[in-house]
């Protein structure tokens, strides 16, 4: 094409600004291949963020019968302890344990060397029957010279004489007697016996060690641990229905021994509230009493985790405690729907149990909930479920068939 065919207003432009036809014609082109790629980029953009699946764990919300429980620190302690003490002073002759051992009533635990004691249990009655012989000689002579007295052959001073020596030994010999059950008593102190089944602690006192009646550090720490308490508090604000409720009947206390999660719980009863709310901290203490039986048992000073179930709540809605989470109006679940997108929804949540939360009100029993993932989610976006999670799913509704399948 020549430019003498073009319109020479079109040919002057085009001279003027320097530049050729076709040269203008490449420009056009290469915006308009600019605004097409940018739209093509516009509208791939939202599908690419429509189709995104976020991978979540999911789990059903359940209805169960739960129990009303208060939860509290507390420590063990033995139902009695005693420090047993020497009540004589002497020489320790024996020992008859080893410090730790477990002891029944009455077991013998300490000897006294008794010598000494049997020696002045023997002097004071060898007293005894001297005086006691003499009471009995001033008895026969009592009785002539109150008659001669009566009949003037002696004075009624001389007679008197007499009754008062026979009162005066009289006296005597229930000195001896006394001093008789005191010797006796101190020969028994020498004996020293466990006063209930329990465990000792560490020997303090040795054979062959001077025991002093008077002496402040006991000879050996007896407790009883069978059965045992637990002291803790709870809150003041609690009183009123922990007394209600017991009024009601006993209160089952569950005990957990701290960092023994492994271990089967104590089951015990709550056997003593205090009768003075704290006026500092507000708290109210309690005590539990456990059998303590078995081979991993409770021991005096031990710190552990108690649950007091007070009543039980039926028709609970519970879901993973990981399910629920806090945000700015409050609590809130992910709900799944039918067509795999989630759903925000408010909930009001109650108590913790064993890793489950309770659902008050927001939810009904059978919806899918998410319990993990939730930072990726925003209400309306479509999610998959991970592949252990339906593993589990799967097994779980296996296991549920199978049951149907025995009952029926």
């Amino acid at each position: 094409m020549k430019l003498s065919h073009l319109d020479p207003a079109l040919t002057r432009r085009g001279q003027a600004a320097g530049s050729s036809p076709s040269r203008y014609l490449l420009t056009c082109l290469l915006a308009l291949l600019v605004l097409t790629g940018c739209s093509t980029g516009r509208e791939t953009g939202p599908a690419k963020k429509k189709q995104a699946v976020i991978p979540v764990s999911v789990a059903n919300s359940v209805k169960r019968t739960l129990p009303l429980e208060l939860t509290a620190t507390g420590h063990v302690e033995a139902l009695s302890t005693v420090n047993i003490r020497s009540q004589v002073t002497g020489t320790l002759k024996t020992v008859h344990f080893r410090e730790g051992d477990a002891v029944k009533a009455g077991e013998l635990l300490f000897t006294i060397d008794p010598r000494p004691f049997a020696a002045s249990l023997a002097k004071a009655e060898a007293a005894l029957a001297k005086d006691q012989a003499e009471l009995d000689n001033a008895r026969r002579y009592l009785s002539p010279y109150s008659q001669a007295a009566g009949k003037g052959y002696v004075s009624k001073e001389q007679a008197d004489q007499v009754a008062t020596q026979v009162a005066t030994l009289a006296a005597t010999v229930k000195a001896d007697e006394a001093a008789v059950d005191q010797a006796r008593l101190e020969l028994e102190y020498c004996s020293i016996r466990a006063p209930f089944a329990g465990h000792t602690g560490e020997l303090v006192s040795h054979q062959g060690n001077l025991i002093q009646a008077s002496d402040t550090v006991p000879m050996v720490t007896l407790k009883r641990i069978q059965p045992i308490l637990a002291t803790f508090t709870v809150p003041g604000h609690y009183l009123q229905d922990i007394a209600r409720y017991q009024a009601a009947g006993s209160l089952k206390v569950m005990a957990f021994l701290q960092k023994n999660a492994d271990l089967p719980p104590f089951a015990g009863d709550l056997v003593f509230i205090d009768n003075t709310v704290d006026p500092g901290t507000g708290m109210i203490r309690l005590k539990a009493s456990f059998a303590n039986n078995g081979v991993h048992r409770l021991w005096p000073g031990q710190l552990i985790d108690l649950r007091i179930t007070l009543a039980s709540r039926p028709d609970c809605i519970v879901v993973p405690a990981q399910a629920v989470q806090i945000g700015q109006q409050g609590s809130y679940v992910y709900v799944v729907q039918d067509d795999q997108t989630v759903r925000y929804r408010q909930v009001t949540a109650g108590m913790l149990y064993q890793g489950e939360k309770v659902i008050e009100s927001g939810l009904a029993e059978g919806e899918r909930v998410v319990i993990d993932g939730h930072l990726q989610l925003v209400d309306g976006i479509r999610i998959e479920v991970r592949a252990e999670n339906k593993k589990d799913r799967d097994q779980a509704s296996q296991v549920s068939t199978e049951d149907r399948r025995t009952t029926s």
